[in-house]
């Protein structure tokens, strides 16, 4: 794990420092479409999965209409926003105790996408943020666009907690571009319908399609796992990696697949939203050791058993790992 994580700073400072000197953010949406066009190219010669008749259309059309929406209504919380904020608290953050450049990308970096991991999980355990999170997993054709089908909500949401870590970080425009592309290129690349040689090995360090594919499976015990932007390591360190092939992608029933829809799905609850298992578990046990009088010396069995039973309900059977 050790050797992995040096590898990874190693491989981020020089790619950061590529991104860094990049004239104008102009530049950097010009590369972040190239990629975009060389993974549609990508899946159309080379598909991990093929879509059913008229699939794909209807995806596309979906994500691309979100992405113009939510360009025009968020604009203001966008990353020109965030550069505005990034020009005026560059140095006065804790990243001004950093002297080396080098490291201050790197660190910025680590810090955004663990602040990205800590707020996707979030989307998936708390019921007001997966209504609007639900909107990307509702994808029923995993591919590059996917990774536009974000509801407005969400995206603001994202962007008020990055705005917080740049003013407490004090990070610099031109890292928060780099963070911006670094993360846009590898939410693209998970996100493609593709698979190639090598993926299990990078998965090691960073999330690689094949283990995105089970975040989006229709079954909450696989697709509550990989929360990762970038790198698979905070997956690993924080015990939520699962390595395995969905069945099913998208989400349980019916739902909308065109723009309108898809924003107002975002603001409705339905049956199988996440819910609080600890919560559940510990009412469970408190009933137990109601029954048997809160006599001491079987706090840990009745834990345990409540544990059993509440996951046997909510998920139908044993959440497990199987071999890709």
């Amino acid at each position: 794990m050790l050797d992995e994580f040096k590898f990874s700073i190693t491989l981020l400072q020089s790619y950061l420092k590529w991104i860094v000197n990049m004239s104008s953010a102009g530049g950097t949406a010009l590369v972040l479409f190239l990629f975009f066009v060389l993974c549609v190219i990508l899946e159309s010669c080379f598909p991990r999965e093929k879509p059913q008749a008229g699939q794909l259309r209807q995806s596309y059309r979906a994500n691309i209409e979100l992405f113009v929406f939510n360009s025009f209504v968020i604009s203001l919380l966008s990353i020109p926003s965030l550069l505005v904020l990034a020009e005026r608290y560059s140095g006065k953050g804790l990243l001004n105790y950093v002297s080396d450049p080098a490291w201050k990308a790197v660190l910025s970096f680590l810090a955004m996408d663990l602040l990205l991991y800590g707020v996707h999980k979030a989307s998936h355990s708390f019921d007001c943020l997966w209504m609007f999170h639900r909107v990307h997993h509702n994808d029923r054709y995993l591919n590059v666009s996917t990774a536009f089908r974000i509801h407005f909500v969400e995206i603001v949401i994202i962007n008020l907690m990055k705005a917080l870590l740049i003013v407490a970080l004090g990070i610099q425009s031109a890292l928060v571009l780099a963070n911006e592309t670094v993360i846009t290129f590898f939410t693209m690349l998970h996100h493609t319908n593709i698979s190639f040689r090598g993926e299990r090995f990078l998965g090691r360090i960073i999330i690689t399609p094949y283990l995105h594919r089970v975040h989006h499976s229709v079954q909450r015990n696989e697709h509550d796992n990989n929360y990762g932007s970038v790198l698979s390591v905070w997956d690993r360190l924080f015990g939520t990696l699962a390595e395995l092939k969905p069945a099913q992608i998208g989400v349980k029933g019916s739902s909308p697949q065109d723009l309108v829809h898809l924003i107002k799905y975002g603001f409705t609850m339905t049956p199988g939203s996440p819910v609080n298992l600890d919560k559940m578990i510990a009412e469970a046990a408190y009933y137990k050791a109601e029954k048997r009088g809160f006599r001491p010396g079987n706090e840990l069995k009745d834990w345990l058993e409540a544990k059993r039973e509440i996951i046997g309900s909510v998920y139908g059977d044993k959440p497990g790992k199987t071999s890709w």
